[in-house]
């Protein structure tokens, strides 16, 4: 058997351990584990070994735990109800305001946490039962809530760009760097589509009464002094990063402590909130060092066997297509993909054969990397089996039906497909940030 025809098979074992159900990092491992001992016997023993080492080395690993302490800390401690008061108060008489101001929260979860499950789980928990409420149409709110948590592996600190970084051997920084202003331009089109559509129908997303807007400034300030707190924590992890006077990983402590010290002197952090927070830290940090280490010894034995060389002569030899062609074919396998796998799945099981090729085609690998997490933001919530689409119909109220939700993410996928075309024709949003604190 050809090694091209022994690479086939191992990714074809991979897709089918995964659509029975087994656990990602066992379907990814132990079909690299596998191959290796069946390739080179037992010296085939050292690629997981040196995928291991390669990992405890890794010292940016050590941001991963930091920064899911720090964003359980705020969600467990709900300093994120305070934003919600905040945008409730501020935003209300605007015409779609509240809607306007879930996405303004999911911004700032982002900010906190790093991961879309956690702005999904506030946003469904808070803002959803507030929406529905005040009378916003049913379809519209869910589609909100869900566009605005995938902004949380886009937005820094994006735990995915972290796992991005490691697997394509790119700075943590400037991937953080390069997502900041596709984040926030993917948030205003959001914005825009909401203001433009209450503006245009106001029953979707009606003010709030003037009773609810009657509010003292005094209050307003304190009101907004509380929501602003999540901010000033990240100011305080992100500009001596910037600046270079930590490195990545002391600032990831410093949001870590600034967060556990807020959360003290509110006095919210009780013994409940900081075990939770401790268990699910640990819990997420490990799945994720499995799937990393995982992903690492299968691309190993895929480099071993020039399955990416082989896959470059395909394209580019054999089938003749253009380096643009071979980019919109892979993020097509994306948005694949994405129907049944999460964002972590689709980068460990595909990272080790598409990250190499788009380096030989002559992409920047920092700009592609924020190409992946967008079109991974788009499958989240494509039908039949987006991820997204079943984390809300499992935290929705039963009004909701799966229909309501199937229904309301198209707009907003439109919205996203825009962002990423304008992204790939103007690199430079991705690129300038980066190139403006690090150099060309």
């Amino acid at each position: 058997m050809s090694y091209e025809m022994i690479a086939v098979f191992m990714f074809s074992l991979m897709m089918l351990m995964l659509f029975t159900g087994q656990r990602v990092f066992a379907a990814i491992g132990g079909v690299a584990a596998v191959a290796a001992l069946m390739l080179w016997g037992t010296g085939g023993s050292d690629i997981p070994f040196s995928a291991a080492m390669k990992l405890m080395k890794w010292y940016p690993l050590l941001t991963l735990p930091m920064f899911i302490f720090m964003g359980y800390i705020l969600s467990e401690s709900k300093i994120a109800d305070d934003l919600y008061k905040m945008f409730h108060v501020w935003m209300g008489p605007v015409s779609g305001g509240l809607a306007i101001g879930t996405i303004g929260l999911m911004v700032l979860i982002s900010a906190m946490n790093g991961l879309s499950v956690a702005g999904m789980a506030i946003g469904a928990t808070i803002a959803l039962p507030e929406l529905l409420r005040r009378g916003y149409d049913k379809k519209m709110v869910t589609g909100v809530i869900q566009a605005g948590s995938s902004l949380g592996i886009l937005v820094p600190p994006s735990v995915v760009l972290v796992l991005y970084a490691m697997i394509a051997r790119q700075p943590v920084g400037q991937l953080w760097l390069a997502g900041v202003l596709p984040g926030l331009m993917m948030a205003a089109m959001f914005i825009a589509y909401i203001y433009v559509r209450c503006r245009i129908n106001p029953a979707l997303g009606p003010v709030l009464p003037a009773e609810d807007r009657q509010v003292p400034m005094a209050e307003k300030l304190r009101l907004l002094s509380a929501g602003l707190l999540p901010l000033v924590i990240f100011a305080a992890m992100m500009v001596p990063f910037v600046n270079g006077w930590t490195s990545l990983v002391e600032s990831s402590a410093i949001g870590a402590m600034t967060a556990f010290l807020a959360a003290v002197l509110k006095g919210r952090m009780t013994r409940a909130v900081f075990e939770t927070s401790v268990r699910q830290t640990l819990a997420i940090s490990c799945m994720f060092m499995w799937i990393i280490l995982a992903a690492l010894g299968f691309g190993a034995v895929f480099d071993g066997l020039g399955a990416v060389r082989a896959i470059d002569n395909l394209f580019t030899e054999q089938l003749g297509l253009d380096p643009w062609m071979i980019l919109i074919l892979m993020q097509l396998s994306f948005l694949l993909m994405g129907t049944f796998l999460d964002d972590t799945a689709m980068l460990v099981i595909v990272a080790p054969l598409y990250v190499p090729l788009v380096k030989a085609l002559g992409f920047d690998l920092i700009w592609y990397g924020i190409l992946y997490t967008i079109t991974t933001q788009i499958a989240y919530m494509t039908p039949p089996f987006g991820y997204n689409l079943f984390l809300m119909r499992a935290m929705a109220p039963p009004e909701i039906t799966l229909r309501d939700i199937y229904g309301s993410i198209l707009p907003f996928v439109l919205v996203m497909i825009l962002a990423l075309v304008l992204i790939m024709v103007f690199p430079q949003i991705a690129l300038w940030l980066p190139q403006k604190i690090y150099g060309p």
